[in-house]
């Protein structure tokens, strides 16, 4: 099995925040159309329709000029990527890797999902957060879309990192190896630091997250789409909470691609809300973004902390430490705030016999599924 490598602290990096589909796409695909020596994509959502088609040219012609241009898809969130659009990029010269391919034979392991959301520019530029390549983070004419997400745009000596993940998932499906990345030059005052997970056997992302909850003085903000968290995540919010540290959860609201994660998660509000835990939901769209706040520490990428994510998917974060880019998160999340309904202990209390039916159907569901191995 390929050693697990832990990544450290970088200084000189830029991060720049770019918020919801409509300002990160373009600035992704002008990317690729400037890139003068590779394009490595990993995605977990790929879908065939405008945004991907958008992306399909940008590749093409990436991979015309002679560029070495990759893209991992996962084989569950790549299903409904066509096959006239797969044999398109590949007659070009774009070596797709399809990651876990569903198979009945595999059983469990078909659980197993590449979650995962990186874009790597010459080997000096990264995007990482928690989009698809699908057009749910786009315009749609779907009730409460696009999805409301986030990524960031790195540069700097972490791109390294981000380029010896890639190349660690690229050598284990295929038993070859890309290029290295050389380390990039300051460019910034961030500090930075690739945080991952990858199922049971390595948390490091939650571990992370814990630690910095566990030394909160101020602050614990979290957005998340899918809010299961572990025992020990719950715990730790609670008793920073009641230490009297700003603690507030805003999470996915009506609008959800996941109605039974929505009424599954309200087992959990009980015991915040009653520790001084807020927590808010998101009215207008479905909220997608997964962004971590504790003090003067931010981590954002694809991982939700929930018991799925963390029990069988890759997933790869960033953290930062930086005070102006700490200072735009939070102008974020404040503004996002004030598009949520905020659950009370009163609010909780009073809601329909309905809800809580749903409530404890899909809790007992849910915690039947977590215990498949």
């Amino acid at each position: 099995m390929q050693k697990r490598k832990r990544f450290r602290w970088h200084a000189g990096n830029s991060v720049e925040l770019i918020v919801d589909g409509e300002q990160f796409f373009p600035v992704m695909l002008r990317a690729i159309r400037d890139a003068s020596h590779s394009v490595l994509m990993e995605f977990y959502l790929v879908s065939s329709g405008h945004i991907m088609e958008r992306f399909i040219v940008e590749m093409v012609a990436a991979a015309r000029r002679g560029l070495m241009v990759r893209l991992i898809v996962d084989g569950f969130g790549g299903r409904r990527l066509a096959d006239r659009d797969r044999r398109r990029l590949e007659a070009e010269g774009v070596v797709i890797l399809i990651y876990n391919p569903l198979k009945w034979s595999k059983l469990t392991r078909n659980f197993s999902r590449d979650h995962r959301k990186l874009m790597i520019v010459d080997q000096q530029m990264a995007f990482i957060g928690g989009t698809g390549l699908t057009d749910e983070y786009w315009l749609s004419e779907h009730r409460g879309c696009p999805w409301h997400e986030v990524m960031l745009a790195v540069r700097g000596p972490v791109v390294a990192d981000l380029i010896e993940l890639y190349n660690g998932l690229w050598q284990r499906c295929t038993a070859t190896r890309l290029p290295p990345g050389a380390a990039g030059p300051e460019v910034g005052s961030a500090l930075m630091k690739v945080t991952t997970t990858e199922g049971l056997y390595q948390q490091g992302i939650k571990l992370s997250f814990l630690q910095r909850v566990n030394r909160s003085q101020e602050r614990i903000w979290l957005a998340t789409a899918y809010f299961m968290p572990s025992r020990s995540v719950r715990r730790a919010l609670r008793r920073a909470a009641q230490r009297g540290v700003d603690v507030r959860l805003m999470v996915a609201g009506p609008y959800t691609d996941q109605p039974w994660v929505y009424h599954a998660s309200k087992r959990h509000y009980q015991r915040l809300l009653k520790a001084g835990v807020r927590i808010f939901e998101y009215q207008p769209r479905f909220l997608h973004a997964k962004v971590g706040v504790a003090d003067d520490w931010i981590s954002i990428g694809s991982c939700n902390l929930d018991h799925w994510n963390l029990r069988w998917n890759l997933e790869a974060n960033v953290e930062v430490q930086e005070p102006g880019f700490v200072d735009r998160v939070n102008r974020m999340l404040l503004s996002d705030l004030e598009h949520c309904s905020e659950m009370t202990e009163s609010l909780w209390s009073r809601r329909p016999w309905h809800r809580k039916f749903l409530e404890y159907i899909w809790s007992w569901i849910s915690q039947i599924v977590l215990r498949i191995r």
